[in-house]
Order: C-alpha cells, then sequence, then structure tokens
C-alpha cells in the first residue's frame, strides 16, 4: 500500500508497510500513480503526452528504479505485521506505567474536563501514601525484567496533594537500586500551586512535566476557569514561563486542548511559541456532540489548513534557527518504535494502568469510574481477567477501518478510549479523530522530510 499527497510544494510518496518515505518530482509522482495498473507502454505513452520533454526511453528508466524499490521492500511492500497481532493476544503481560491519580480534586473547574472538576463523578479524594505505596510495590513486582518504570502523577491537581507525591517519590528512589529499577516520574499539573518548592522537586525528580494552558488569554479564560469563573491564564503563565526556563527548555511540555470555540488553533499554538516555549502539544477536545464546544464534521476543512499551516511555519522557523516542537509532529522517519509498539500502542490496559485515590486498578485515567472497566485493585491485583484480555486483542488488525488507512502504523489504530466512548467499542474508531491523524501525520512527514532535506 502506498500513499500519495503534495503539500508545501512537495511531492510526497509513504509506503504504508515499510515507513519509507520517497520526496519526487512531479513526473515520478505520477509515474507512481500509474504503476502496476497499466503496462510499460501505456504508462509510457500517459507520460510523455502529459510531459512532452520526457522521453520513452527517460520513463523506463523511472519504471526500473521503482521496480528496484519494490525489490528492496521500499515501494509497494507486503504487510509483513499480521503474524504479530495474534501473537499480541497470548503475550505475558508485564506492567511498565501506572497513572496515580493522586487527586481526585482540583482548584479548576475546566469547562472541557472528562474528569468532571477532578472528581470522576464520584467524591473528591485524596490518594494516602499507603495506596500510593501499594500501588508502586505492584509496579514492581510486575514489571519482569523492565528496568524503567513510568509513573505520572495526575489529577484532578495533583498539586494539591503534592506532600504525598513527595513522599511516594522518596519511597520507590528508595527501592532502585535493591530491585534494579529506575523510576521515571511525570507530573501533570494546571500550575496553580506551582512555587519554587514544587519548581524545585520537579526540577530534581521530574522525568517530565505537563503544564497546562490552551493558548492566547481569551482562549484559555473561555474554557480554563476557577470555580468562580474566573480565567486562569494571568495566574499560570508566568510560572509556566519560569517552569520552562528552569528546565532549560527540554522535559517538559505545555498541553493544551482546542474546542469548536478555537479552530484557529495554530495561532493559539504560535502564541506560546512566541512567548519563548520550545515544547508544544495541543490536543483536539473530545466531547459529548451535543455540546456547545465540541468539535463537528464541519470544522474539518478548517481544521486542516490550520495543521497545515503549523507545518509551514514550523518549517520557515527551523529555517530561521528558531524553531520550537510540536508533540503530533515528532516522528522518527529513520526507525521509529519497535513493531510490537506500532500494531498494538500505547499498551493500555496491559503494560499501564491508572489507580484510584482509594486503589481501583482501570485501563486508563479516561475509563476510572466505569464498573465495566475495573480491573481490580493495589491490593488483589488484576481480578478482572477479561478486561485484560479485551485489551490484549486491541491493534489495528482489530479494526476492519485500519486495512486501508496509511496512517495505521503511526498511530496503532487510535485511542482505545476515544473509540469507547463514540462507538461503545474499545476496537472501534473515532472517526473525527482519525480524519484528524491523517492529517497530522501527512503534515508531520512533510516537516521531517523537508528539514532531512536541509
Amino acid at each position: 500500500m502506498i500513499h500519495q499527497y503534495k503539500l508545501n510544494g512537495y511531492n510526497i510518496v509513504l509506503d504504508v508497510n515499510s515507513g519509507s518515505v520517497h520526496i519526487v518530482d512531479e513526473v515520478a509522482y505520477d509515474l507512481i500513480a500509474l504503476y502496476g495498473k497499466r503496462t510499460a507502454d501505456e504508462i509510457s505513452n500517459e507520460i510523455t503526452k502529459k510531459y512532452p520533454e520526457v522521453t520513452r526511453g527517460e520513463v523506463f528508466e523511472l519504471l526500473d528504479d521503482i521496480k528496484a524499490l519494490k525489490e528492496e521492500g521500499k515501494l509497494f511492500s507486503e504487510d509483513r505485521y499480521l503474524p504479530i497481532a495474534s501473537k499480541l493476544r497470548s503475550r505475558p503481560t508485564v506492567l511498565k506505567a501506572l497513572c496515580l491519580h493522586i487527586a481526585h480534586d482540583c482548584n479548576l473547574a475546566c469547562k472541557y474536563c472528562f474528569a468532571g472538576e477532578g472528581e470522576y463523578s464520584g467524591d473528591r479524594s485524596l490518594m494516602s501514601f499507603e495506596v500510593g505505596r501499594a500501588a508502586l510495590d505492584y509496579l514492581i513486582e510486575h514489571s519482569g525484567t523492565r528496568r524503567n518504570l513510568e509513573v505520572d502523577f495526575f489529577g484532578g491537581e495533583p498539586l494539591m496533594n503534592f506532600e504525598v507525591v513527595k513522599r511516594l517519590v522518596e519511597y520507590a528512589r528508595s527501592r532502585e537500586k535493591d530491585c534494579g529499577k529506575n523510576f521515571r516520574f511525570t507530573l501533570t499539573t494546571n500550575g496553580l500551586l506551582l512555587d519554587d518548592e514544587v519548581m524545585d522537586f520537579a526540577n530534581r525528580e521530574m522525568h517530565n512535566v505537563v503544564l497546562s494552558i490552551d493558548g492566547r488569554r481569551e482562549t484559555n479564560d473561555r474554557m480554563r476557569v476557577s470555580r468562580n469563573g474566573k480565567g486562569s491564564y494571568d495566574l499560570i503563565l508566568p510560572k509556566f514561563l519560569e517552569m520552562a526556563k528552569r528546565r532549560s527548555q527540554k522535559d517538559y511540555y505545555i498541553r493544551g486542548t482546542y474546542t469548536h470555540y478555537n479552530t484557529d488553533f495554530s495561532e493559539d499554538i504560535l502564541h506560546l511559541a512566541d512567548l519563548g516555549f520550545k515544547q508544544l502539544a495541543m490536543e483536539p477536545v473530545v466531547a459529548s456532540p451535543d455540546s456547545d464546544y465540541a468539535l463537528r464534521k464541519e470544522d474539518l476543512p478548517t481544521l486542516f489548513e490550520q495543521y497545515e499551516k503549523l507545518a509551514v511555519e514550523m518549517l520557515r522557523r527551523h529555517k530561521n534557527g528558531n524553531g520550537f516542537n510540536f508533540f503530533h509532529y515528532m516522528i522518527d522517519l529513520t526507525g521509529g518504535p519497535c513493531i510490537y509498539k506500532r500494531v498494538a500502542g500505547c499498551g493500555v490496559g496491559t503494560e499501564y494502568m491508572a489507580v484510584t485515590p482509594w486503589g481501583d486498578f482501570y485501563p486508563c485515567h479516561q475509563f476510572v469510574g466505569d464498573p465495566k472497566y475495573l480491573m481490580g485493585n493495589v491490593y488483589d491485583g488484576v481480578t478482572n481477567i477479561s478486561v485484560l484480555d479485551e485489551f490484549k486483542g486491541c491493534n489495528i488488525y482489530a479494526r476492519k477501518e485500519c486495512d486501508s488507512c496509511f496512517a495505521r502504523l503511526f498511530c496503532s489504530g487510535g485511542c482505545a478510549a476515544n473509540a469507547y466512548h463514540s462507538t461503545g467499542s474499545v476496537t472501534g474508531i473515532y472517526e473525527l479523530g482519525c480524519e484528524l491523524h491523517r492529517k497530522r501525520i501527512e503534515c508531520a512527514i512533510m516537516l521531517n522530510a523537508a528539514i532531512s532535506l536541509m
């Protein structure tokens, strides 16, 4: 399978199964589109008619080049990964990461929050040290031979339970040497409680910090408000600038959400870049279709334009020496993740789980509170094996829609939670999300290929 498209003056050909990317001229672009669908003579006649300056001999030379690339597995390559799908269901489960819901409480009341003001449709709760310690012990005991273990302090707002965060980090560090493990912590915060103590601690202990802000003041303050309805932009921006500075513009993300109200979201990203942030992410909101801020199918043309505009501007800034990273455009065209990850995705419900303040296990934070997906707890372990098996079978070959999608090995079938909430099945397809992802991949390939040619 190949995917051909034109963007920013580049003629791009992606060989889907191998991941090979080819930047070609107009003649080769058209010739590849005809290859295998016409005889050599028919192709020659069609190409020389469209491009009078091209000779039949040159067409046949190009056909030979395409044949050679095909034999090398770089064009029209076969799908070699289908056998992996059956092995994934029977593979041993080795836990590598936990999302600790350190606080089911929040000091903001963001209008689009899937967690319902941090409470996940339940009571406000803070995780105790004892529950967190049991979760870390479980991770260690079920991580097999994996050395690097990942823990995300999440919420709600985790800094509302900062003392327990500190104690859990200290406990994990105390076990690293004897267990042969290395903990890599992430803190996700809205920034209201950031101060010098938190920043110093995060810079010492956190492998990554995720800072939530949606972009321009008017964009952010429409959705990210306090419980009294006031916007948060002016309160958090100085703190985020200081945090990024203290982390030397590395190992953090400014993470925003765009909605129907800012379909010009590239302006929000560029606003943050202009402020000096170098590590940026902006996610499309996932919401009930009847929400006023929900993205709609009719928004897609505008959103596609925004992704293209962003990629073109990022390339310009890179050439001028003032570039920045955008999470969805960070792909490795020379290798990338292992094929198991490309086929099966993030490891939700198998290698990765969320832990509630009282110690319950769920496949990830977006399933918390759904009784169907309660997997067990930190004391009894995973007892709902049917959920585990369900997620073991969650891969691109479990979704018929992925069969013909050029982006499948870049998204691994998409987010299982988004699929479930939109279709009722973790192996369903969140169609709007797929449309956006395909456009992001096209832009990412263009940007990275263009930079490699510089």
